[in-house]
């Protein structure tokens, strides 16, 4: 067969539509376009690699690929030791590396989406598919670039928080295997000299497995002595000690404004001066300081997306006013409560008809309650609005480098019920007891290594206990000693209640002012009205407003109980 000699036919060899898509019918048109647009949305430099310049589709192609390469080891580290990916991204500096990257990727998928409207050319799309086009990318660019930009912004705004929060220095080294933290909540009130901690909490935490006891302090405690290499120990020999003026909370305005010579090196001598207070009171060394302000607390729950909470007993709290009713007080009922903000900061602090000993507990169980919710995924999801309100929030002496081990054992306490203890009622007696007034420093000593002993999983399991003798009759003997104690969970605090009243507005002094018709009362906190109806809202304002806050007070005596 003799070979052809015709010549090749140019209009027999298809114009590529991809790379020359000018002699295409519209509807192929149109399809190139998108897919196109596909391309960069996915696999960014993929449309320059099949319909534009090649040397720039190949290099954005490779970083695409090392971008996903990055994030698929990141992923597998998350699965398999979150530990370290927390660690490492907690640095700033990483932080602000990746806050360059992210912004540069997002100027250069930018780029990209521009290059590629070049190569699509819309002017030879028909109108209705240029303007759904034209949409669909700016769409893209937002979800795309616009995502990463404010990624980068975010991660720039956490580097900031931690650098304007967290100290820079050494780490800390953990004592007997634990970090203890002082942590304090109060605010500068206008009705108050300085700031005041109304909240002092220790705790202790395992280096290892983050396993958390947590030691509160009430207001009211006095006569804290000061380790021996307290600069305070001069000023105080015997203990902060001089009466109903030195109450826990007065300490930390006190050395404010007159002893902050005696702490050159610390940047809060008040803070410095509580630390020394915890760790004479219980013999623990405590090596740093959180100190949370009420206002910045509240933002931080918003930011958090909320809290939820289990009470066991009505909480009430101050509302507003209302034209239909003299009082303004309201409650927060038994059951699941979802808490914002400002919710959460009253359910905290509230002692109306109760005591201090009361929110005490209320507030060990929303800590315990905020870890547990403060999950990666909230982190992940709001971690602008939470490093937002970090910055108004706290104030500490943590180093920035150890922020990391601090957040994964956090993370591993989320799961893990706190062991806690209360220096006064009702971990120590009654509130008639007055342990918090007069406190024997020896007893807390011994129930504070108890207490560490058991958060650490290293105390012995308890002896099972005697059963009595049974006499001839087959009767167990009774003991004919004093009656069991009351659990102090209706008693007033040595600071007295302060029914609708401010918070704010009493100390050590009101110890006189205790209720004993509370701790008379045998009878549980009532669950219905008189006629059987259960308890409302309604009704307990109606008490209220007619002066029944005896009642009042024995209705709120379990509002201490609350699970997470």
């Amino acid at each position: 067969m003799q070979p052809s000699t015709n010549p090749p036919n140019p209009g027999s060899r298809l114009t590529d539509p991809v790379r020359n898509p000018e002699q295409a019918p519209a509807p192929v048109r149109t399809k190139r376009a998108f897919f196109l647009l596909l391309l960069t949305i996915f696999v960014p430099g993929g449309a320059q690699v099949v319909a534009g310049n090649r040397k720039v589709g190949r290099r954005a192609l490779v970083v695409t690929l090392a971008c996903w390469a990055l994030l698929i080891v990141a992923a597998a580290v998350f699965v398999l030791n979150r530990a370290i990916l927390i660690s490492v991204l907690a640095r700033p500096g990483i932080q602000l590396t990746l806050a360059i990257v992210l912004l540069l990727l997002a100027v250069g998928w930018l780029l990209l989406f521009v290059n590629t409207l070049a190569i699509i050319r819309p002017t030879l799309l028909a109108p209705g598919a240029r303007a759904v086009l034209v949409g669909t990318t700016v769409l893209a660019l937002v979800c795309t670039a616009g995502a990463l930009g404010y990624s980068s912004f975010v991660l720039n705004t956490g580097r900031d928080t931690i650098q304007n929060v967290f100290a820079s220095g050494p780490d800390m080294e953990p004592v007997d295997g634990r970090y203890n933290i002082m942590v304090m909540g109060g605010d500068a009130g206008e009705n108050r000299t300085g700031l005041r901690p109304d909240t002092m909490m220790l705790f202790s935490v395992d280096a290892e497995t983050g396993k958390t006891a947590v030691i509160s302090f009430p207001r009211n405690f006095q006569n804290a002595p000061f380790p021996d290499d307290s600069p305070l120990k001069d000023v105080y020999p015997t203990g902060y000690d001089c009466g109903d003026e030195c109450i826990l909370n007065a300490l930390y305005p006190t050395v404010q404004q007159n002893h902050a010579d005696l702490y050159p090196e610390g940047a809060n001598a008040g803070a410095e001066a509580m630390m020394d207070a915890a760790e004479g009171i219980t013999g623990v060394a405590v090596q740093g300081y959180v100190l949370v302000d009420m206002a910045g607390f509240e933002q931080f729950i918003d930011a958090m997306g909320g809290v939820t909470v289990q009470s066991g007993g009505w909480v009430p709290f101050r509302g507003p006013p209302r034209d239909d009713m003299v009082v303004r007080t309201r409650w927060f009922e038994p059951g699941e409560l979802n808490l914002d903000g400002a919710e959460a900061l009253w359910f905290a602090r509230s002692r109306y008809f109760t005591t201090d000993y009361h929110r005490i507990r209320r507030q060990q169980c929303l800590q315990q309650a905020m870890i547990k919710q403060f999950n990666p995924q909230t982190v992940l999801t709001r971690f602008g609005d939470i490093m937002s309100a970090g910055e108004q929030l706290v104030e500490t002496n943590i180093p920035q480098d150890q922020l990391g081990s601090f957040l994964n054992l956090a993370d591993k306490a989320r799961d893990t019920p706190f062991e806690r203890l209360t220096l006064g009622a009702p971990d120590f007696g009654t509130s008639a007891d007055r342990f918090s007034t007069y406190p024997d420093f020896d007893q807390i000593t011994a129930r504070v290594d108890e207490l560490l002993l058991t958060a650490s999983g290293d105390a012995e399991e308890p002896a099972p206990e005697e059963q009595p003798e049974p006499d001839d009759d087959g009767a167990a003997e009774e003991d004919s000693a004093a009656p069991a104690e009351d659990s102090g969970s209706g008693e007033t605090a040595d600071g007295g209640t302060d029914g609708g009243g401010s918070p704010e507005d009493s100390s050590g002094a009101d110890a006189s002012k205790e209720s004993e018709a509370i701790e008379s009362w045998a009878a549980e906190a009532p669950t219905t009205q008189p006629d059987g109806s259960p308890l409302t809202e309604e009704y307990l304002i109606y008490l209220e407003q007619t002066g029944q806050t005896g009642l009042l007070e024995l209705i709120a005596s379990n509002n201490s109980e609350c699970t997470t």
